[in-house]
């Protein structure tokens, strides 16, 4: 099979889909990769190292997608990118179909074959392909958070960490899943008071059993939420309803009950987010003011760590790409269930029913 890997035209996103260890086990299994030029630049790896690891290098993205049976790339395809698919190709990327109705539309469009990282899930339930970026999310979203607590950019002025003789700051994570593990786990780290809540008591018996005892569990509910906002410096949601749109568990009145400079780190922003306010920024704008509220709603926070992203990516991702490229998409969702469950979107028909609900859109009609 020959398999492109293309820059990232998003705005200011640096990852990229594979990198030359990614690409030396395609081309040992006799498959052909091509490179964009410059695509791997971003994460610190350069045209010559694609070269040596058996990749060929192609000047433009137009090329790459010209010549390739499967796109292999880190975020969704942009408006620049839509008439470059072709019909039958594959494309394996992270989609959030259910927050870009645009998106969806143009990919059944182009009868692709839309295979969507955020999906594919294994037995268990778990999302092997989303944990790493999850992860890194998770983590980052302590850091930008405690930088935007920072009065100089209007945050409250409050140290999460605090001094002594001064309390530390409070965080409060919606959800506890990977995304408010990694959060809570950084917080706490720094030695901030930790509330994270969720409606799944298994989770919650687990952060319990893990963690240090100033991080406190408490189930969610609107009642909890109201309560927490008031009292909490920084508010991270990190809510993941699998393919589908993320739930507002914060309205807009939520805010004015919220002191002024409190800091909303919205992870779930790529869903659409968990925030009624929630609007996706980008690394060059991060955050905007929303009654005194700071909202920090960057789509691709991974991409300003590309290295440790793009490795972690592509550890889990290799495996799927391997079997794709080997048996071709049909015989390898046959063979694994995990990988049939990132299928959204086959030449033309939505295939997966989250996409359909979010859009209200009738099961016949897609």
């Amino acid at each position: 099979m020959i398999v492109g890997v293309p820059k990232e035209i998003k705005n200011n996103e640096s990852r990229v889909g594979m990198t030359p260890a990614g690409v030396f086990e395609l081309v040992k299994n006799n498959h052909t990769v091509y490179v964009q030029s410059g695509a791997g630049e971003g994460s610190g790896f350069f045209n010559q190292d694609y070269q040596r690891a058996g990749a060929t290098i192609l000047d433009t993205i137009g090329q790459v997608y010209a010549m390739s049976d499967m796109i292999v790339k880190v975020k969704e395809p942009i408006a620049q990118e839509y008439s470059l698919i072709q019909k039958g190709q594959i494309v394996f990327t992270y989609f959030h179909f259910a927050s870009s109705e645009a998106l969806t539309q143009a990919m059944i469009q182009s009868k692709s074959i839309c295979i969507a990282y955020e999906t594919v899930e294994d037995s268990d339930g778990s999302l092997p392909l989303l944990t790493p970026m999850s992860e890194v999310a998770g983590r980052m979203a302590i850091q930008q958070g405690a930088k935007y607590l920072e009065k100089p950019v209007k945050g409250k002025g409050v140290l999460l960490g605090g001094v002594p003789g001064v309390s530390p700051g409070r965080v409060l994570v919606l959800g506890a899943g990977t995304v408010g593990i990694q959060a809570a786990k950084m917080a706490a780290g720094l030695g901030a008071q930790v509330t994270i809540l969720d409606v799944n008591m298994k989770k919650l018996r687990y952060v319990n059993d893990i963690m240090p005892s100033h991080v406190i569990t408490e189930f969610s509910n609107e009642f909890n939420i109201r309560k927490h906002i008031k009292t909490h410096d920084l508010i991270i949601g990190g809510v993941l309803l699998k393919g589908a749109k993320a739930p507002n568990l914060i309205t807009r009145d939520m805010l004015k009950d919220m002191h002024p400079g409190t800091v909303i780190v919205d992870v779930a922003v790529d869903q659409g987010g968990c925030v009624e306010t929630t609007k996706p920024t980008t690394h060059e704008n991060p955050t905007y003011i929303i009654d005194d509220v700071v909202h920090y709603c960057v789509a691709n926070m991974p991409g300003a760590v590309p290295y440790t992203s793009t490795v972690a990516l592509t550890n889990v991702t290799l495996p799927y790409v391997l079997k794709l490229a080997n048996m071709g998409w049909r015989s390898a969702c046959n063979l694994d269930k995990s990988l049939a469950k990132g299928l959204n979107i086959v030449e033309g028909e939505v295939v997966y029913k989250e996409i359909i609900e979010a859009f209200h859109w009738e099961p016949a009609v897609a």
